[in-house]
């Protein structure tokens, strides 16, 4: 997958899929759980399970359309906090909360949602790219004089090598022509200093993802926000860490997930510092090129769709 080679993942997945016919997965952790037993959707009731993180739902939610495509009624069973979010993205039928329990609808098949590039038997030339697919009226920022670029330096638990030490990020905010926006959960355990950049304070993930909305670029770490500004249409610079996760592949800058994102890697283990100033001189030519511009704003539906920065 790394490498791109993804008709090969499939073949692999299929023997895996034969191999586990009939074995249970259901007293397992539940993002560990297969669901998907290779049956036919087309025409049939399928209830899509999401049973990984906020940003696996919101990456893989494109494939809905696909679904629906094939006769199917699409029914989404997500995290409680994604629900008004994906109530704006084309294909579903129907929305439930996930919980720990059994679903309560009928259904005739069931999938996880990160098995249906498996399913579409996904290349890298066929992956559903258009955004935004997720719709939401941009919150406006205080200074539209400067670029409204958000910064998000902290994932999740599950791996640190993720995250970037906050006081490597201190000097974006110094860029000129740029308004930095906190955009951090939990900024200050995180690390957030007081005094560089603007915390909006935290929000519901739609409001969240209004403020998104409303900014001009996301620089970012591998985590949820990053998939969240894609699907939104946002310029998102995400930095990662030299062995990240397979949906970035490897030796790549750009993402053929995201149309308008860009990848700053590591060159070795634990270097931040090199990222970091990379980001910083790419940041002040950005800058530079706003010099003298109108007042940038939230970019249309159709600029966020086709600019690259």
């Amino acid at each position: 997958m790394r490498r791109g080679e993804f008709a090969e993942a499939w073949r692999r997945s299929d023997a895996d899929l034969r191999a586990r016919a009939g074995q249970p997965c259901w007293h397992w952790p539940r993002h560990l759980q297969y669901v998907w037993d290779g049956r036919p959707l087309a025409g049939q009731r399928v209830l899509v399970r999401c049973y990984h993180g906020l940003g696996d739902t919101i990456q893989f939610i494109r494939y809905a359309p696909l679904l629906k495509d094939l006769g199917a009624e699409v029914i989404v069973w997500a995290q409680p906090a994604l629900l008004p979010l994906l109530a704006t993205a084309p294909g579903i039928d129907q929305l439930l909360p996930l919980h720990d329990g059994t679903p309560e609808v009928a259904y005739d098949a069931d999938v996880e949602i990160m098995e249906l590039p498996h399913i579409f038997r996904t290349t890298l030339g066929t992956i559903p790219q258009a955004v935004p697919y997720l719709h939401v009226a941009p919150r406006r920022l205080a200074d539209e004089r400067r670029l409204a670029v958000g910064l998000v330096w902290q994932a999740g638990d599950w791996d640190g090598r993720r995250s970037v030490p906050f006081p490597l990020l201190t000097p974006l905010a110094a860029v000129p022509g740029v308004q930095l926006f906190i955009l951090q959960a939990n900024a200050t355990a995180a690390g957030w200093q007081t005094g560089v950049g603007t915390h909006l304070g935290d929000f519901d993930l739609y409001e969240y993802a209004r403020v998104v909305r409303g900014l001009d670029l996301l620089i970012t770490v591998d985590s949820m926000p990053a998939h969240l500004a894609s699907a939104l249409g946002v310029p998102v610079w995400t930095l990662l860490h030299a062995e990240a996760d397979w949906r970035w592949l490897s030796e790549r800058e750009d993402s053929p997930w995201y149309p308008t994102m860009r990848l700053f890697w590591q060159a070795a283990p634990g270097e931040w510092a090199p990222v970091v100033a990379r980001v910083q001189g790419e940041l002040e030519r950005l800058s530079v090129t706003n010099v003298g511009a109108s007042p940038p704003g939230p970019l249309s539906e159709k600029e966020r769709g086709s600019q690259t920065i």
